[in-house]
This record gives structure tokens, C-alpha cells and sequence, in this order.
């Protein structure tokens, strides 16, 4: 084949790039396809339960065969005892075995055995096969036996008399007349066979490829054009209410919520695009009032003096606002790059710069010696700065506290290891998270403060433990305060 392949492309002149083009087109390969390895199985599966069958049948066949010999020798020992003096001549004895298909005949009754045939002498002894009491077993391995045993082989069958008195009666009678009957059984029954699972494949497949194929075909084929163009037209789902028309549903629903997703991102691009513009605007104004703030710091009008920490507040917020936002309109934060960072060292930068003063509210530690986390020390301060800052604001704005505590108090920060973990818990004396915001409080622009949140420093932390490996959670207490847990893979 390869030789007139390389005959034909040389005549044609082909290059080597389509000759190899074409020996792999032409190149056989096993059947891919679910529906070609759906018709294989169905004919396999029929074949095989077709050779479970064939075994019972053989050996009911084998044990008919035998028992019509008995039968036949059993009438014919009749016609021998029914002679005078059962004189039998040998012509007689012989024609009659010839009839019965037998070589001889006994009749055993009350432990007594009578020769009704004589047997001719035969080169092998014959193989014994009791009808009366064979197993299971026996009676599946006789047939094979008989099919690949010697041409001269004989046997010896015992069963009990039907028409006659007698404990049983015993024949012997050559096996090859059986084995060829034997051959012809087999092979008409594998023709059967192959006849029968041709056709139950054919119209299993038929059936299968009818209810289950083209519908996953449909299927594919939505797959396929979908993943091409999510905007494309979808093909309406059947209404079928198996299994099928489900995943039909389903797969429509979904592909209809992904277009939906999609589209909203799309436009959550194009509106980041502008928030982001908008706020490279915003920052440069906001840089130039905070210039003009400070300028206006050296005016002696006191109605100045008086609105300037307002304006500076303000001014400070939105410039917080804004990097916030940036912050949080990163695609996605950078990879941690871990190193061994000692948790006091760390907690005392971000300390001043969250704002706490020992005069004011104040950072109470209680670690042990020399705690260390594995952590990126820019991303842990950042997580450290926000809660402490969070916490800060929110002790500043309690209005109910009493008056000479107003603006005061403590956060504390506390350490230990836990189950391959290192928790690093923040516990503040402020107001607390109220309920209604506890189970929100970590979705972005959520925030439990009035004016001055944006709602995203909590957001951004929590994403920033989740790339470590560990999770920021706050922790449910009674009464004042609030307590965040940071925990962190050991």
C-alpha cells in the first residue's frame, strides 16, 4: 500500500509537504468518535453475553444428544428381551447397535448387571458420564471435551430406564458422531449469534444514537459556537424532559448568565478606564488645594485659622479616597514575596502611620518575645495599617463615650500559634461593628463609617491574606470593640 501511495505521488508530482499532508489523511486510526465506540461496545457487549449463552446451550445439547442413544438403546434391549431364550444373533445385535447408534448395551436391576449388546472390542476405554448425578461443572466441560478429545474416544453413559424396570442402564457409544453433530451445533449457533448481535447493535445503536448522541451533538455544537462568539444567537433548548433536555437548560441558563457577566465586565472596563482617568484628575487637584492649604496656614485672618484643620480633614480624606480606589482597581495584587518579618517591628511602623499616639489612642502590645510571621513586609503592613486605622477612626468618632475618654483609648495586638498557624488578632475599645453591617463588612464601599470610609481598606486586606494562603475574618464578640483575626500560614 505504502508503494503504490509512493507511485502515485510521484507520478502526480506532489511535494513532500502534500505527500505528507495526504499520508496522514489516508493514515487508518482507530475509531474516536463516541458514536463509532458506542456501535463497538454494542456489538462486544451482545458477543459476549451471546458466549455466556452458548455454553448452557452446548451442554443441553450434549446431554440431549446422549440421552436420545439411551432412549434408542433402551427400546432396542426391549426388542432383544422380547426373542426366545433372548437369542440374538450377531447380525441382529449389530444392525440393532447400528440403529441405536450405541456399541453396547448393560441393564443393571437390584445390583444385578445383564449385558443386553455385546460390545466389540475397542481400542480405548471408555470415559464415564453419569446423567444421573453430573454437576453443573461437568455438564459444561463434557461438550468441550468431546469438540477437542481423540477420534477413538468412546463413552460410557449411565442413566435412569424409562421404559423399563431396572436401577439404570449404561450404553457405550463412539464420540465422534456427537463431536462432528457438535461442530455443525457450534457453528450454526455462532452464526446465530453473530446474526443477532449485528442486529440488537444495530438497533441499539440506532436507538441510542436517536435519543442520546444527536442531542449531545446539538449540544457540542452550542458548546463550540458559544466559546467562537459569546454574542452569537443561541440555539433554543428542546423540550425534552429527560436528563438531556435538562442539560440542555442548563447549559442555555449558564451561557446566558456568562454573555450577561461578559457584558457587564465590558463595561466595568470601560468604567474602571474612566475612574481611573477621572481620579489621575482628581489627585492633581487635590494636590494643588492641599498647596493652597498650606499657603493659606500662614494667613493671620482668624476665621482662616478657623476653617483650615476643616479643610485640611477634608482634603486629607479625599486624597485617601482616591488611593484607595486606586488600590483597589489593580487587575490583581502582585505574588507575596515572603521573608521572615518580626511582628513588633512591623506593628510599631505601621503604628505611626495609622496615627496612634500614646496621648490619644494608643497600641497596646502582647506578643511573645521575638514573634515572627512569613510574610511580604509590605503587604502585611498595609493589612496592619488598615485595621489599626479603621480602628483609630472609629474610637475618634464615638460620641458616646464619656468625656474625658473622648479621643482616647487602645488597640491591642495580641500573637500565638495555632493548629500550623500564626494569629495575629487586633481587639480595639471602640463602639464595635454594628450587626446589621457585621456579614457585609468585607464587601467593597461597605464601610461602618459615616463620612470618612470608603469601604474598600477591609476589602483590600482580605484579598492581600488570601494570597498568603490565610484569611482576615472578624471575630463575633459581646459588647464594645471589635476584634479582627489575621491568620496566617505558619
Amino acid at each position: 500500500m505504502s508503494a503504490l501511495f509512493d507511485k502515485a505521488a510521484a507520478a502526480l508530482k506532489l511535494s513532500p509537504e502534500a505527500v505528507e499532508t495526504w499520508r496522514e489523511r489516508l493514515r487508518p486510526r482507530a475509531p474516536d468518535g463516541l458514536s463509532a465506540r458506542l456501535l463497538l461496545l454494542t456489538v462486544a457487549f451482545t458477543l459476549a453475553v451471546e458466549a455466556l449463552i452458548m455454553g448452557p446451550n452446548l451442554a443441553a445439547f450434549h446431554e440431549r444428544w446422549l440421552r436420545d442413544r439411551l432412549q434408542a438403546a433402551e427400546l432396542a434391549s426391549v426388542g432383544v428381551e422380547a426373542l426366545p431364550y433372548s437369542a440374538v444373533e450377531d447380525d441382529t445385535a449389530a444392525e440393532l447397535m447400528r440403529i441405536g447408534g450405541v456399541q453396547a448395551v448393560a441393564l443393571t436391576e437390584q445390583g444385578v448387571r445383564r449385558l443386553l449388546l455385546q460390545a466389540p472390542n475397542l481400542p480405548r476405554a471408555p470415559e464415564l458420564i453419569d446423567l444421573r448425578q453430573q454437576n453443573s461443572w461437568a455438564r459444561l466441560t463434557d461438550p468441550w471435551r468431546t469438540l477437542f478429545g481423540h477420534p477413538d474416544r468412546s463413552l460410557r453413559v449411565q442413566a435412569k430406564p424409562r421404559y423399563r424396570s431396572g436401577d439404570f442402564i449404561e450404553i457405550v457409544t463412539p464420540a465422534q458422531p456427537l463431536k462432528l453433530e457438535l461442530k455443525a451445533f457450534l457453528l450454526n449457533s455462532l452464526l446465530v449469534s453473530l446474526l443477532v448481535s449485528l442486529t440488537a447493535g444495530a438497533l441499539l445503536y440506532g436507538g441510542l444514537a436517536l435519543l442520546v448522541l444527536r442531542p449531545l451533538r446539538r449540544v457540542t455544537r452550542s458548546m463550540e459556537r458559544f466559546a467562537a462568539d459569546p454574542e452569537s444567537e443561541a440555539e433554543a433548548p428542546s423540550d425534552r424532559h429527560d436528563e438531556i433536555g435538562r442539560v440542555e437548560r442548563e447549559l442555555s441558563r449558564m451561557q446566558e448568565e456568562v454573555r450577561q457577566s461578559l457584558r457587564s465586565r465590558a463595561r466595568l472596563v470601560a468604567l474602571g478606564e474612566a475612574v481611573a482617568k477621572i481620579n489621575h484628575d482628581l489627585r492633581n487637584m487635590l494636590t494643588s488645594a492641599q498647596m493652597a492649604s498650606e499657603r493659606l496656614a500662614t494667613s493671620a485672618d482668624p476665621q482662616v485659622a478657623k476653617a483650615l484643620p476643616r479643610l485640611e480633614r477634608a482634603l486629607s480624606r479625599a486624597a485617601s479616597l482616591s488611593r484607595n480606589v486606586l488600590e483597589y482597581g489593580r487587575s490583581e495584587e502582585p505574588a507575596p514575596q515572603k521573608t521572615r518579618v518580626v511582628l513588633t517591628k512591623a506593628l510599631t511602623l505601621a503604628a505611626e502611620d495609622a496615627g496612634l499616639e500614646p496621648d490619644g489612642v494608643r497600641l497596646v502590645k502582647q506578643l511573645p518575645a521575638r514573634f515572627a510571621v512569613e510574610a511580604d513586609p509590605d503587604q502585611l503592613y498595609r493589612i496592619l495599617v488598615n485595621l489599626m486605622r479603621n480602628a483609630r477612626q472609629a474610637i475618634e468618632a464615638d460620641a458616646g463615650r464619656p468625656a474625658e475618654r473622648r479621643g482616647k483609648g487602645a488597640i491591642t495586638v495580641s500573637a500565638f500559634g495555632e493548629d500550623r498557624l500564626c494569629v495575629i488578632r487586633i481587639a480595639d475599645d471602640g463602639p464595635g461593628i454594628p450587626p446589621r453591617l457585621a456579614e457585609r463588612l468585607f464587601e467593597p464601599f461597605v464601610s461602618s463609617k459615616s463620612s470618612d470610609g470608603s469601604g474598600l481598606g477591609l476589602t483590600i486586606s482580605r484579598e492581600l491574606a488570601a494570597l498568603h494562603g490565610g484569611e482576615l475574618r472578624l471575630v463575633p464578640k459581646e459588647g464594645e470593640g471589635a476584634v479582627f483575626e489575621l491568620r496566617l500560614p505558619a
